[in-house]
């Protein structure tokens, strides 16, 4: 065991894995600035459009030609994040750390993007049908006929709003910045990328937060309909007073998410 243990420790640490690491940090923010550009368009009054990963890759495909070499590309970077999170769940890395709390946070990312991975080439393939809204409803319905099964909805979406609002957290107080090799960068690299790094965090913190508090109010009416995830967050907020302003900062703040993510494929420590 230790035999293979040794190789694996070794290639989770390696140039190729911080190559993947990076590749897959690249097509993530590719994502986020896409969905940061469909929450505009419903926010302009658009409401045909999916604003959520999935809708963000059927966008892509759906400009033909290069946008299918895209997609091949993103779908692989999705992989490649995928695989970097799940290295760091079995091994650990030194910006993580190596808890068991820390492996459990990358594995559910890997898991996450992993998921991503494969609606990309279900998109290309022409296998996927429905919308991830639409998804995300009929797993709320299936589990609401189960005993405690609302509890449960409700304790996943209690789960989400949390992470929600750390991320708002984690945006404000910067503590993504333990994530970047800072000291290779200007002062004023470093400036612009940290104040585009807090705005993009606490715009995902809070489409998460509104997210999470779908659920439950899926949970507490028996309504799955109500669980519809990101693209539903959006909507709701496009419907609401203010809305098309507040959704137009916000999808600003998940395109300033996106362009941070670049810089992190950039800067990021990876192991």
């Amino acid at each position: 065991m230790t035999q293979v243990a040794t190789p694996a420790r070794h290639a989770a640490h390696s140039s190729g894995m911080d190559a993947l690491a990076r590749f897959g940090l690249a097509a993530r923010a590719v994502v986020y600035v896409l969905i940061g550009w469909l929450g505009f368009q419903i926010a302009l009054g658009d409401s045909s459009h999916q604003a959520n990963a999935r809708g963000a890759l059927a966008e892509v495909v759906a400009q033909g030609g290069l946008g299918l070499v895209l997609l091949w590309l993103i779908g692989f970077g999705l992989g490649a994040y995928a695989l970097w999170r799940f290295s760091g769940a079995v091994f650990g890395n030194s910006v993580d750390g190596h808890d068991k709390a820390a492996r459990a946070k990358s594995a559910a990312r890997g898991l996450v993007y992993a998921g991503m991975c494969v609606s990309a080439f279900a998109i290309i393939a022409g296998a996927s049908n429905t919308t991830q809204k639409q998804e995300q409803q009929t797993w709320t319905a299936r589990l609401m006929h189960h005993d405690y099964g609302r509890w449960l909805v409700g304790v996943a979406g209690v789960v989400v709003v949390v992470i929600g609002l750390y991320l708002c957290y984690e945006g404000v107080t910067r503590k993504f910045e333990k994530q970047l090799r800072l000291s290779e960068m200007s002062n004023g690299t470093r400036a612009v990328v940290t104040s585009v790094g807090a705005i993009g965090t606490v715009a995902r913190g809070v489409v998460f937060a509104i997210s999470g508090g779908l659920v439950i109010a899926a949970a507490v009416t028996y309504d799955p309909q109500k669980s519809s995830g990101l693209d539903g967050a959006m909507h709701t907020l496009a419907d609401s007073p203010a809305g098309p302003w507040l959704l137009s900062a916000l999808s600003i703040g998940l395109i300033a998410f996106g362009a941070f993510g670049f810089a992190a494929a950039r800067w990021a420590r990876t192991r």
